[in-house]
């Protein structure tokens, strides 16, 4: 019965249409020549033009038969049946023309006189493109009427019904009237409104304000989202622009995350013809990092280009920055790269991510080793070769270091020697040593062990014939291992509270893939001795950050999520140093200005040499004795 129903209405629309058609035709061919003889016609002129009536009806009919116009939805036609539309008209019109012009050929050669009722003659030519083009005007204007009143009708009908509906309200506010807002606008029509009811649009042009996209109003700019979240009663807000300065695009979001609303972000690869996924279903929640992003660091790619076709080891090269950073040097097509890491786990994913990235170019290889143990880098060393060392393998964990302080000491100092003399021996070309601010003015154990370790990268850049020495200094690092951001997300699922510290503690934060790119810039200027800093952009105060990840999560601090304060750890300091005293004077940009170059600090290289070697023997109370000796202006809690 469905079935039968179907075609009644298919047949029902395909014979208006025929008759449509058929009037249409008709009217325009008496109107053309009708205008054309000055609004007269004689008996003569109109017997003449309805006797060509069968055929001109017949040819315009026919050709849309044959280009299967009746059987088109122009419900959802596009520019294509708009084209076949106007070939079916001018063809139609051409063989009109052939008939008139067989009829008149025929009444000569029969020697009937023109003015004999039954004489054929052809038309001007004028009169020929007129009646086409008007033709296809009225049947495209009554094919538009059709598909509108149909389109509006059903609209209504659906937007009516999400707003009467009882079930849960999705009221949504999209954010940019460009071509990704569109088409979340579009796939919400498409699903009868059942992921949510587009109510508002914001865009940052103003020109655009008044105007609608796709029935649904532009209401105002990005910065009026408080008033119109209240005046709409918004559920959800969509952030469709992608075309947009990070500064501008963090101050929008603080400003949609600020109304306690649902935001997510679509973005442009999410719903591209290469990658096609639901606009919004795969619009993805407001993650932390996009509060805090920063304008995308520009690399200069000559700079990186000491990589490629090279063999380039990174010791800790599974962990959160040193498998960051075999990703950044994978992109400079290094010959091999080489994943040094005592864990054997995280370094076999990295390694099966890049050869489904790369396609087994470069060639990626893991050995497991320590980089206590020099004997297991110098048979690495020998087996690969490698002409630039990223040494990322250390102990980072503050509390973890302070409670165990001489493994901090043989990991990180005397890890960072035999990784040094070995490249040094095997004529590496580049070494750099990845460290961190808690270097300066350390109060705790891990900062100090750092401190040692750029003294001993600082002490062989000097001895060295071959390899260019440097450290590259920076913050935390967002989503690292040990970052406080997985601590805050996992407090989160556990229903909170989120743990600080102290209310004024603030620290420099720098997401994964910035840190690892500068480094590998910092590798491609460095000379040999340098300490790099990088421009962490102003500093962060923890509270606040745990604040935003929970409005993220679409709770209210302090009300649904408590955050409570624990009192300092030991060792941490209330605030982070990028740069020693005496480093200052003689500080400058390199060519990249996120990159900073400081002044070598004076040391005793006799006094270092002598506790390093020590560290073998020492016995583990005296590891805090050892630090403050190489270190003097460390200050230890204990």
């Amino acid at each position: 019965m469905k079935k039968q129903r179907k075609a009644r209405r298919v047949g029902k629309r395909t014979l208006a249409l025929v008759l449509a058609d058929i009037v249409i035709a008709t009217v325009s061919y008496f109107f053309t020549v009708f205008i054309h003889w000055n609004f007269i016609m004689d008996s003569v002129t109109a017997s003449r033009l309805l006797r060509r009536l069968p055929y001109v009806i017949l040819f315009y009919v026919g050709f849309n038969i044959l280009f299967k116009l009746y059987n088109t939805l122009w419900k959802y036609a596009g520019l294509y049946d708009v084209i076949r539309f106007g070939v079916s008209s001018v063809l139609a019109t051409a063989g009109v023309w052939i008939c008139d012009y067989i009829g008149m050929k025929t009444c000569r050669a029969l020697g009937a006189p023109t003015a004999f009722p039954l004489y054929y003659n052809v038309l001007p030519l004028a009169i020929y493109i007129e009646t086409a083009m008007l033709i296809m005007m009225l049947g495209l204007s009554v094919r538009i009427y059709y598909r509108s009143a149909k389109l509006l009708r059903t609209e209504g009908l659906r937007r009516q019904k999400a707003q009467d509906s009882d079930g849960v309200r999705n009221r949504i506010l999209v954010v940019g009237a460009g071509n990704v807002g569109g088409a979340m606008i579009s796939e919400l029509q498409a699903t009868d409104y059942r992921l949510g009811l587009p109510v508002a649009v914001l865009d940052d042009d103003p020109k655009k304000v008044g105007l609608s996209i796709l029935g649904t109003p532009i209401v105002g700019t990005c910065d009026d989202v408080r008033e119109v979240v209240a005046k709409y009663d918004i559920d959800q807000i969509y952030f469709c622009i992608t075309d947009i300065a990070e500064a501008r695009k963090r101050e929008i979001l603080e400003k949609l995350v600020a109304t306690d609303r649902m935001v997510k972000i679509s973005e442009h690869r999410e719903i591209s013809a290469e990658k096609p996924k639901s606009a919004v279903k795969s619009a993805r929640s407001v993650d932390i990092l996009d509060l805090l992003s920063r304008p995308p660091v520009e690399l200069d790619p000559d700079v990186c280009r000491y990589v490629t076709d090279e063999v380039v080891l990174v010791t800790g090269g599974g962990g959160s920055i040193g498998s960051e950073l075999c990703r950044q040097i994978a992109k400079y097509s290094p010959e091999t790269i080489v994943i040094y890491d005592i864990y054997e786990n995280n370094a076999y994913e990295l390694k099966n991510s890049l050869d489904r990235a790369y396609f087994g170019t470069p060639r990626v290889e893991i050995r497991i080793g320590s980089v206590r143990e020099e004997a297991r880098l110098r048979e690495v060393f020998e087996e690969f070769h490698p002409t630039s060392v990223f040494h990322a393998a250390a102990h980072k964990h503050v509390p973890l270091m302070e409670d165990s302080p001489y493994e901090a000491i043989k990991n990180n100092i005397l890890g960072t020697y035999n990784t040094a003399k070995v490249a040094d021996a095997y004529g590496v070309h580049n070494f750099v040593l990845l460290s961190t601010d808690k270097a300066v003015n350390p109060t705790n154990v891990m900062g100090a062990s750092k401190r040692c370790c750029e003294l001993v990268i600082q002490h062989f850049s000097k001895i060295s014939k071959n390899t260019k020495f440097a450290a590259v200094r920076f913050g935390n690092v967002l989503g690292s291992n040990g970052s406080v951001i997985p601590l805050f997300k996992e407090q989160l699922k556990n229903g909170g509270p989120l743990t600080v510290t102290h209310p004024d503690i603030t620290r420099y934060f720098m997401t994964i893939p910035e840190a690892a790119q500068l480094v590998v810039q910092a590798g491609g200027l460095a000379k040999g001795g340098e300490i790099f800093v990088l421009d962490m952009g102003e500093p962060v105060k923890i509270v606040t950050l745990a604040e935003k990840l929970i409005k993220l999560s679409g709770y209210k601090p302090y009300v649904d999520i408590d955050i409570q304060f624990t009192g300092l750890r030991p060792g941490e300091k209330l605030y982070e140093e990028l740069i020693l005293p005496s480093e200052k004077e003689g500080m400058h940009k390199t060519e990249n200005n996120k990159i900073f170059v400081t002044a070598p600090s004076d040391f005793d290289d006799a006094y270092l040499m002598e506790h390093i070697e020590k560290i073998g023997d020492m016995e583990p109370s005296q590891a805090r004795t050892f630090l403050k000796e190489l270190v003097p202006n460390y200050k230890a809690d204990r």
